[in-house]
Parts: structure tokens; sequence; C-alpha cells
């Protein structure tokens, strides 16, 4: 491989893993993507390629497909509920409100109720905007088959997202109190800052102690917090899949990342990821990006 080659993979290096993590929600696959694409490109003559982004984006979706349907199976038989794998951001990824709301824990989750070809359609087409020719030649189907997808995942998407934006300054206000609250264990203060129809969906993927199934309410929350996390507990606020989140740890250990969303002022929903496996990458920045370099 020339230099050439390999100075415009590293361009495009951080578009291609937030395509594989966007379709994945696991970021250690999406690096196993990342490599499997680098050794396809390897082998193919740069020069004869006249569009190099799209010509990555292809390798790079075709891999992930792949991935994905077998994570499909593998999911199919986690212990508890799934969740995205949590990756530690730079604050100008929340910036970007567009590359936010594509990777925030709130829409994998919605995008895991896709099928692996309406999510792969969903994320090059809404989140990247590619065209419809280069998806078709990306995933298999014809350019009036990928419309069709298309519309299908858009409807499926837009029926379970989040419904606005917030601010960064309501986001940190709401953190900041549910923070203390968390950290007081004051019932009345948590009570205060949780919506009342507030989500909880937490994954400890049959290693730590998570519901089964979602934990639906302010009163029945806390009752499941208070019951679930012992010890000198300690939050640490961070910006995670380009949101506001916690870092908790119990007893100086880090515990989980708990991704929060927040409605009019109030904590509405929350993800928190205890499974050790899932924990890797928030050590680091992880770098996301919508365009290349």
């Amino acid at each position: 491989m020339d230099a050439s080659s390999t100075e415009t993979f590293v361009a495009h290096r951080n578009l291609l893993f937030t395509v594989a993590y966007g379709m994945l929600g696991s970021a250690a696959d999406a690096e196993d993507v990342l490599q499997e694409t680098w050794l396809r490109w390897a082998g193919v003559d740069a020069e004869r390629v006249a569009d190099r982004r799209a010509y990555l984006v292809r390798i790079t979706t075709r891999q992930a497909l792949n991935r994905l349907r077998a994570l499909k199976r593998r999911r199919e038989a986690y212990v508890g509920q799934w969740l995205p794998e949590p990756v530690l951001t730079a604050p100008d990824v929340a910036d970007d409100v567009e590359l936010a709301e594509s990777v925030s824990m709130a829409m994998l989750v919605v995008l895991e109720r896709l099928a692996p070809t309406e999510r792969a359609v969903f994320v090059l087409r809404e989140v990247f905007d590619v065209g419809y020719g280069e998806i078709a030649a990306a995933v298999g189907k014809s350019p009036a088959a990928v419309r069709q997808i298309a519309h299908r995942a858009r409807r499926h998407v837009a029926a379970r997202r989040p419904l606005r934006a917030v601010s960064a300054a309501e986001n940190r206000a709401a953190v900041e109190s549910f923070r203390r609250a968390l950290e007081t264990g004051d019932p009345q203060e948590l009570l205060d800052v949780l919506a009342p129809d507030v989500v909880l969906l937490s994954d400890g993927g049959g290693v730590k102690q998570a519901a089964p199934e979602p934990v639906v309410g302010a009163d029945r929350l806390i009752a499941f917090y208070r019951g679930g996390l012992e010890g000198a507990l300690t939050c640490e606020p961070a910006t995670v899949n380009g949101g506001p989140a916690l870092l908790v740890r119990l007893d100086g250990e880090l515990d989980g990342v708990m991704a929060v969303r927040v409605e009019d002022g109030r904590v509405a929903g929350l993800y928190y990821v205890r499974n050790p496996a899932k924990l890797r990458h928030v050590a680091g920045g992880t770098p996301l990006a919508l365009r290349s370099a």
C-alpha cells in the first residue's frame, strides 16, 4: 500500500468508525470492522478508485452489516436488557447537535429495534446523507428498494425517538441536581429531579445486578436504586455518546456509566451500563465524526 492510500484511510478513519458504531452500538466491534476495512483497502489499487470516501464507506458498511447480523443472534440470548457500549466523547461532540443525536444512547436503543438492513440504510441516509445509489451498492439492494427501506426505517425511528433537543444549560442543571440527589440518597431530592414517568434501562450482562425489564416511574426507580447499589457512591459528570452522563463509582471503583436524558428540566430517561465488558471506552475520549478530516 502506498502512502497516498494510507493517508486516505487515516483521513476518513473517524467517519468510518462512526458509521460502524452507529450500525453496531459497540465500539469494540466497530474497531474490528475498521481493521477488516483496512485489510480490504490494502488490497485495492486506490489509483483506480474514483471516489475513495464512498468506496471506504461501502467496505465499512458491508463488514458492519455482516457483523450486525451475527450480533443480532447473540443479543437475542443476552442476559437481561442489552444497551449500547458507551463511549466517552469530547465536549465538542455535544456541540454538534446532529452528531450528538445520532450517537446518543437513546437513539442507539431505538436503532436496535430495526432489522440489520433497515439500520444500515437509516444510518447511511439519515445520519451521513449518503446517496441512495451508494447505499444500494453497499447493502446489495436496488435504489428503489433502498428508498422503501429508508421510508420504513424513518417511520419506525420517528415513533420512538426523543421529542426535542435540550440546551446544554438545561442538561447541566438537571444532571447536577440528579448527581447531588444520588450521592446524598435523599428520596425527596430524587423525586424533585426525576420526571414522574422516568424510565431506567440497565445492563449488567449477567455479571452485575440489573433490572431484567425497564423500570418505569420515579417511585419504582428510587426503590431499585436503593436496593441495588451498595457502598459509598460518588458520581462524576461526563460527556458520553455526545450527551450528559455520570460515571458512577462505588467505594472508589467504577461501577458503571449512566447516560441521562433530560426533558422539561427533569430526568426522563436513564441508561445504566454496568456490564464490565462494556466499560473499556470510558477511560479516554473516542473520536466520532459525520464528515472526513
